[in-house]
């Protein structure tokens, strides 16, 4: 494969002139700078942006449901199959594709960011702190927060989209115009600290369990004397599930609390609707809509992170968890 390098004639002079600085420095601090620029590769981001879009977008009806579930509890409240079955009956079949636009370029995006900033993430800071799993949630929490910043606005546009009938049927091209006349630019942002607690607990336990997983199968599978080749897709398939049911555990009260956030103009804050949620059901509120998002959480991610493993090695870079 053609090194990206020479793609990038500028990149390639600054990564040389910096590798060659960085390469006799001394401490955690050098070693770490060396090992982000070893990994500084685009494939990362190409890969993550593919299979996060693309998994994102083939779900958005059960996305569509979901949402609906957990922003109008009153009417869809018969469970997952009774809540389709409504809105296919009310708004017809296009309503399960709202928010399409937004969803595939906001998590077009963000995957990029959150796959790319991770892989990069790990060995910087595997080279500072000294235990394994510690550095890749770390990386993996650096790789949340970045992404999340990112996907504000197209969460903020995919929800409305779904909650409020004044954006009912609007492209992303529409949508986000209109929010910000409506709203004004800074609100795009508002549910910032939402989607933080949704996106931190998600991608550390769908990144960090699918490594971790990944390598432990390898492992197992080294030590009975069979190929990994052989077993790749098993691999891939079998800790990617795993992945998305630690992920969906982890993210639910964040994704509850984003939704409530995004649904309307209530000008609660984020502790605000924390409180509201609590209010209306408990603890067990927080957890609204959790068997639909389980079906949502655990088809995305399975689907996402196999898309991932063979984008990667169609680029050219080993599948997860197998070096």
């Amino acid at each position: 494969m053609r090194n990206p390098l020479n793609l990038f004639p500028l990149l390639s002079s600054f990564y040389l002139l910096n590798a060659s600085t960085l390469v006799n420095a001394g401490g955690p601090a050098g070693a770490a700078a060396n090992a982000g620029l070893k990994v500084l590769d685009y494939r990362f981001f190409v890969a993550g942006g593919v299979c996060a879009a693309t998994s994102h977008g083939v779900t958005t009806p059960i996305d569509v449901v979901k949402t609906k579930m957990q922003a109008e509890p009153e009417v869809y409240n018969k469970g997952m199959s009774a809540a389709a079955l409504s809105i296919l009956k009310t708004d017809g079949p296009s309503a399960l594709l709202g928010g399409l636009g937004p969803t595939v370029v906001g998590y077009g995006i963000e995957g990029a960011m959150k796959f790319g900033v991770y892989e990069i993430m790990k060995p910087i800071l595997a080279n500072i702190i000294e235990n394994t799993t510690a550095a890749f949630i770390a990386a993996s929490i650096f790789a949340g927060a970045v992404a999340s910043i990112l996907l504000c606005p197209m969460e903020s546009a995919r929800i409305r989209v779904v909650t409020d009938v004044d954006y009912k049927g609007m492209s992303l091209i529409q949508c986000l115009p209109k929010l910000v006349k409506d709203d004004g630019f800074v609100t795009l942002f508002g549910g910032i600290w939402a989607m933080l607690s949704k996106q931190i607990p998600y991608t550390m336990a769908k990144q960090v369990s699918f490594d971790i997983v990944a390598t432990f199968m390898y492992g197992v599978l080294a030590a009975k004397g069979l190929e990994a080749v052989d077993m790749k897709w098993v691999v891939s398939v079998v800790a990617a599930f795993i992945a998305s049911l630690f992920a969906c555990i982890f993210s639910q009260p964040g994704d509850m609390i984003l939704t409530e956030t995004y649904k309307g103009k209530s000008g609660n804050g984020f502790f605000g609707v924390i409180s509201s949620i609590y209010a209306s059901g408990g603890l067990p509120a927080f957890f609204r809509g959790v068997v639909a998002r389980i079906f949502h959480v655990s088809s995305i991610i399975t689907s996402q992170l196999v898309i991932y493993d063979i984008v990667k090695q169609s680029l050219g870079l080993p599948a997860t968890g197998s070096h």
